[in-house]
């Protein structure tokens, strides 16, 4: 791994967290959506696709491993909350998401300070674009209000990745070290 703070990708990524309050800030409070926040929303959400991709070129960095993912849950759990501040999103399926990805970092965090790695898996990436997409449609003015079905549903299928996927990491992580990796790898290829 090259370990260089200094690299686009990562420039990207932390350009996406200090960006995303503005998505927040941009969420009509009457549920209409906005094209505003869908325009940021979508630019940010696209940006995770563009440090991905430049990071697999140049070579991922620590603390790119570090950032992406958290600024994936800045960008989906600030958005979420402010949804349900504002009275769009229900608050259980956004607390049993949060829940989890809470839990999930932290047990993350406890692993990799024990030398045992615990890299995301394909589901888990899964989960992050049904969550991405939930907000969007919530956020888009052609579906906010005329079709919450869209939106909805996705939100609860997102519940149930993010249920699934976290169940998945702790049991790959349970079992012993060659038998884990050549899941982890298996699930992720």
């Amino acid at each position: 791994m090259v370990e260089s703070l200094n690299s686009w990708a990562n420039a990207i990524t932390t350009t996406r967290i200090l960006l995303a309050p503005l998505v927040f800030l941009a969420i009509p409070e009457d549920g209409t959506g906005s094209w505003w926040s869908f325009f940021l929303w979508f630019v940010l959400c696209s940006s995770d696709g563009i440090d991905g991709y430049i990071a697999r070129r140049r070579g991922p960095t620590a603390v790119g491993a570090f950032l992406d993912p958290l600024a994936d849950k800045v960008l989906v759990l600030g958005a979420m909350f402010t949804l349900v501040a504002h009275g769009i999103y229900w608050v259980v399926p956004v607390a049993i998401i949060a829940v989890r990805e809470l839990a999930i970092s932290g047990y993350r965090i406890v692993k990799s300070g024990r030398g045992v790695s615990v890299p995301a898996s394909k589901l888990g990436k899964y989960k992050t674009v049904v969550q991405q997409f939930s907000v969007a449609f919530a956020l888009f003015p052609l579906t906010a209000l005329d079709a919450t079905w869209t939106w909805t549903s996705l939100l609860w299928i997102a519940v149930v990745l993010t249920l699934v996927s976290g169940v998945q990491y702790l049991w790959y992580s349970q079992r012993p070290v060659g038998v884990a990796a050549a899941a982890s790898a298996e699930s992720v290829a």
